[in-house]
């Protein structure tokens, strides 16, 4: 920094009011009334989701088969004077995920978020995958997310309150590693899917966005991030680290509020660079 530079930024302070102005925009990111439903919510980044929204203001709804993580995490968000209830949920069975939005509206009102979390992965070669497996996967992370915009659009429209879509795909949607052919092509597809949605549903006011995360701690991968081949991994990154789950918070709550009241069709890459790295 130069001797100028260091004289301008010293002698320059705030506009009268920007104070003011200042904490106007950044309640644009509070979620108060809103009710978020967040699938695969008992661990993971769903987990953390519901967390984050809670802290924002955030009426949850978790959902995921595991009923008794969901209660676990229902009572540590009510602890903090969040609101939350719990569905258990198969996002791949079509008259559940009716159901779950029925009951959703009895527990908390009409859905104004969702965000598409649930996701399985396997790890095998692409020859070795048998058609139950494919089956497994794709209906998981493309079908459900599917089902799940689909009763949030159709209760959206008949209402006409529009609401933000938020599914969570990945940076394998983008480029690809070995032995995992069809988690990459689920999100590849989930990606599309986004931008299909948003260009049919952006005039009932309803918003489909998605996050890309690299790779960050969870329990999926946290054996892989701790092997030799996950270290070695690490050394790609231009951060030269995993993400920790905090640092997917803006990320989400930008997409989830009114904040980007015009963006619609969007991929947000939180990944510490990690695309930008040479093959």
């Amino acid at each position: 920094m130069t001797s100028t530079s260091r004289r301008i930024v010293a002698d320059y302070t705030l506009p009268r009011g920007s104070g003011t102005k200042l904490n106007n925009e950044l309640e644009r990111f509070a979620l108060n009334g809103k009710t978020v439903l967040i699938t695969g919510a008992s661990s993971g980044l769903g987990s953390h989701f519901a967390r984050t929204v809670a802290a924002a203001g955030a009426r949850t709804v978790l959902a995921a088969r595991r009923l008794e993580r969901l209660q676990q995490l229902q009572e540590e968000i009510r602890s903090t004077g969040g609101t939350a209830c719990v569905l258990p949920l198969d996002v791949t069975d079509a008259a559940g995920v009716e159901s779950a939005y029925d009951s959703a509206e009895v527990q908390s009102g009409g859905v104004d978020i969702l965000i598409n979390n649930s996701g399985v992965a396997l790890v095998a070669p692409a020859v070795d995958i048998s058609e139950n497996d494919w089956d497994r996967l794709i209906d998981t992370n493309l079908k459900g997310a599917w089902l799940m915009s689909r009763g949030f659009a159709r209760r959206a429209i008949a209402r006409r309150t529009g609401g933000s879509i938020i599914n969570i795909t990945s940076i394998l949607g983008r480029r690809v590693a070995k032995g995992v052919a069809p988690y990459c092509a689920s999100k590849a597809a989930l990606e599309h899917l986004t931008r299909s949605l948003a260009l049919e549903w952006s005039p009932h006011g309803i918003r489909v966005n998605s996050i890309a995360p690299g790779y960050f701690d969870t329990e999926m991968n946290r054996d892989f991030l701790q092997s030799g081949p996950g270290q070695a991994m690490l050394k790609r990154i231009p951060q030269r680290r995993a993400g920790s789950l905090a640092e997917l918070d803006g990320a989400l709550l930008l997409l989830a509020s009114d904040a980007s009241s015009y963006m619609s069709g969007s991929t947000l890459v939180v990944d510490g660079g990690h695309l930008c790295s040479t093959l």
